[in-house]
């Protein structure tokens, strides 16, 4: 399965995954490193030493590559770059924020560069930053998404029209059925998020695994766009905000319903009412709670299956 994104990260399958807050631990990221993926430490739930901390266990616990998801609107971001640099991470996927900001510095560093998008304007502005592959991710995605509301369907052919660069399609892909759909759209490999969540490896809380098993259609919406769009499982926390929202209550009023810690308190605690339970709407395709190594041999099969039935 040899093409551009497994010659840039020097890996089996072209399949990367999400590095998602309160999920992403060094468990899950060498799990699927050694399962032949790209496994991501997700940088945006840890304070700066228990990022080096998850690094370090992730080295002794695989000999493949796996690389860091930084958000750039981490407040200790300077710092969690230089401990990337000390640890010798050689990929980074950076996310919210410019990617001018940090790309040419960690390049410099000899660190290969990753910018997530959700519209071709931000894909363009992130090849001419100088990144050396795009994650362009669909509506359909869980956790905080993008505003233009552009599915992954139509947003993966659009932003593969004007990219020059290796292209990762994110957004409602959990299948290796799912994988084929968004290569024929034309991206070079995808990054899945939802299904790793329900792993055993996964650091989130086993409640949180089990609501995501039993999602179905339509268990999942976009809310909280005044402030940053996320998508969340249907529970008592969102049925408060959608009220709020229903209220035109002020940004001030919503970031005082959303406090501090609440995705904390659903996904990492297990607190499945007044936490905040992010997930893509590929849940509703997520049936069992399985081991990494399981996940990606049945998308792999899967993918080469139904490819070998097309042709």
């Amino acid at each position: 399965m040899e093409n551009n994104i497994t010659k840039l990260f020097n890996i089996k399958y072209p399949i990367v995954q999400g590095g998602m807050v309160w999920n992403s631990g060094w468990k899950l990221a060498s799990a699927v490193s050694n399962a032949g993926g790209l496994g991501l430490i997700g940088a945006g739930s840890m304070y700066p030493e228990v990022l080096r901390e998850h690094i370090q266990k992730c080295k002794k616990a695989t000999q493949n590559p796996f690389g860091v998801n930084v958000p750039m609107l981490y407040p200790n971001l300077e710092e969690i770059i230089q401990i990337i640099i000390e640890e010798g991470v050689k990929i980074v996927f950076t996310s919210a924020g410019n990617p001018k900001t940090w790309t040419a510095y960690l390049k410099e560093k000899g660190i290969t560069v990753v910018h997530v998008v959700s519209s071709v304007k931000f894909a363009l502005k992130s090849q001419e930053a100088g990144v050396d592959a795009v994650v362009a991710e669909g509506f359909e995605a869980g956790g905080h998404n993008g505003r233009e509301e552009t599915t992954t369907l139509t947003l993966i052919p659009m932003v593969k029209e004007k990219l020059k660069i290796p292209l990762i399609a994110a957004g409602g892909i959990a299948t290796g059925r799912g994988m084929l759909a968004a290569m024929v759209l034309g991206a070079d490999g995808v990054q899945i998020g939802s299904r790793f969540v329900a792993s055993e490896e996964a650091s989130s809380h086993i409640n949180f695994k089990e609501a995501v098993v039993k999602a179905q259609d339509g268990d999942t919406h976009l809310t909280l766009k005044e402030l940053a769009p996320v998508r969340l499982i249907k529970n008592q926390f969102f049925n408060e905000v959608q009220a709020l929202c229903q209220q035109k209550a002020t940004v001030e009023q919503l970031k005082e319903k959303l406090g501090k810690g609440r995705a904390k308190k659903g996904m990492f605690e297990g607190d499945l009412d007044a936490g905040e339970l992010e997930i893509g709407q590929v849940a509703g395709l997520i049936h069992e709670i399985k081991p990494v190594a399981a996940i990606v041999k049945e998308i792999v099969e899967e993918f080469e299956t139904v490819k070998k039935s097309f042709c």
